[in-house]
């Protein structure tokens, strides 16, 4: 039997942000009840065709409390049901601040859910503007208090730096507001230009100035910085965590341990294949409607890539790559499959590497993405 993550998509926001490039849509209320329906028969069936134990859960989205009443008791009752028969060790849902209200909090308390991850990004009214995001800097805290009074043992707040606009006083603001609202988990993410986005179309019109490069590489030391005096430990390139308070489902990611997605555009990695649903919600609710799959692309990985996708998750973790749990996952060493990386990086102070572990050092996480391409694919072995 294999353990997997279980995420689920829910694709619909009441708003579609300009640098989101996750697939949502803004639904007509016809689309809404199949793809709950949709998902539910997705679910029942993946779990009745694999020989599989669910060990997290994580619904995200688009915006899963958009959904209310009714479809999310309807959503929410086999998952919750699965977490009790899989003994989850942790059930986490996205929401947005000015979604949560106590309706919606009591039915996923009554699934077992015991994380929130809330997308607070800023709390400054002219950044959260230039976001597009539809709540306002009060809702945060208001959200909190809610999630609190219904008894969630973890909370998540996500932030952006690198927003047009920000200066280094709003996001040491953000980042201490958000500290007074004690979250045990804090992730911090910098603004990216995503290809095919409004935002992306912005700067390149010249009608949103990007963050210099080293003014965004200020905020996120000022990040790291002010989290752990806070006594938040950074665990992960962008996110930290009290005691107790660590994300095991993204764990399991940067991991690369096995993962079963469910929605439209949702991607499943089991036994070295990866797949990925079709991004539509019409052209998905059809596929499980009529019985046919709603993946439409596959891939499977070498022993070789995997390895790859392996190292480069597992760098992104403070922890980096443990050279005797590497062995075991895939069958390499570590040390002699990613040599030549190891030296150029090490050389430079990007890396650590030892007998035991390879790491980014503090150094290396600023400049993280040029150095875990190197990662990915390995040298001829």
């Amino acid at each position: 039997m294999s353990d997997v993550g279980l995420y689920v998509h829910v694709p619909f926001c009441s708003i579609k942000c300009g640098y989101c490039d996750f697939y949502s849509i803004v639904p007509v209320a016809s689309d809404i009840e199949p793809l709950v329906d949709a998902l539910c028969r997705e679910l029942a069936q993946c779990l009745k065709a694999g020989n599989i134990r669910v060990e997290t859960i994580f619904v995200g989205g688009g915006t899963p409390t958009f959904l209310t009443g009714a479809l999310l008791e309807k959503l929410f009752a086999p998952l919750g049901a699965l977490a009790r028969a899989h003994g989850v060790t942790e059930f986490t849902v996205e929401a947005n601040p000015g979604s949560l209200n106590e309706d919606t909090l009591q039915i996923l308390r009554a699934a077992e859910v015991d994380r929130i991850s809330m997308g607070a990004q800023s709390f400054d009214v002219g950044e959260l503007k230039t976001l597009e995001r539809s709540h306002r800097p009060e809702q945060i805290a208001t959200g909190v208090e809610r999630i609190r009074r219904a008894g969630f043992a973890h909370l998540n707040l996500d932030l952006i730096f690198g927003i047009p606009g920000q200066t280094p006083h709003s996001w040491r603001h953000s980042l201490n507001q958000a500290i007074t609202l004690e979250p045990d988990h804090l992730a911090c993410y910098g603004l990216t230009y995503e290809p095919g986005t409004p935002m992306h179309a912005r700067r390149d019109q010249g009608s949103v100035e990007p963050v210099p490069e080293k003014q965004e590489a200020r905020f996120y030391t000022t990040a790291v910085e002010t989290l752990t005096r806070a006594g938040y430990v950074q665990y992960e390139i962008s996110n930290f965590a009290r005691p107790g308070g660590l994300c095991r489902h993204n764990l399991r990611y940067w991991h690369n341990l096995p993962t079963l997605g469910v929605g439209p555009a949702a991607v499943s990695y089991l036994e070295g294949c990866r797949r990925r649903n079709v991004p539509d919600v019409a052209s998905y609710v059809r596929a499980i409607q009529t019985g046919t799959s709603p993946t439409v692309e596959q891939e499977c990985l070498s022993s070789l890539q995997r390895a790859g996708e392996t190292a480069m998750l597992m760098l992104r973790t403070v922890e980096g790559i443990d050279r005797e749990h590497f062995r075991e996952a895939t069958g390499f060493d570590p040390n002699a499959l990613f040599a030549q990386a190891i030296h150029d990086h090490a050389s430079q102070g990007l890396l650590t590497a030892d007998d035991r572990r390879i790491a980014l050092t503090d150094k290396g996480r600023l400049l993280a993405d040029g150095i875990l391409s190197d990662f990915v694919v390995p040298a001829p072995h």
